[in-house]
């Protein structure tokens, strides 16, 4: 099973450095920071650079290729339960520093 990742995806990954994971959300596969979500030792690894892309075991037969459209945003991270344990961690952080 070969999953390819799209150029802009990887350009992103080089960019930010830093690793990427595709797991299961609200709204389908979801393509976040591991610091949103962890890698799991089941998730398929994919070299970017010096990053690895992580995708999620029970994602990897449904996915061909990685793209763009799977990247959740601020908003979509902290409206879904999927990312509960990433938001809470947030909020408190945010709280906390005022």
């Amino acid at each position: 099973m070969a999953i390819a990742v799209a150029d802009d995806v990887k350009a992103m990954i080089l960019r930010e450095k830093q690793d990427y994971r595709v797991c299961t959300a609200c709204m389908g596969p979801a393509l976040v920071p591991t610091s949103v979500k962890e890698p799991k030792e089941s998730d398929v690894k994919i070299p970017v650079g010096d990053n690895i892309l992580y995708v999620s075991k029970v994602q990897a037969p449904y996915i061909e290729s990685v793209t763009m459209d799977m990247l959740y945003d601020e908003d979509e991270i902290d409206s879904c339960p999927a990312f509960y344990r990433y938001s809470e961690t947030k909020y408190r952080h945010e709280h906390s520093t005022q």
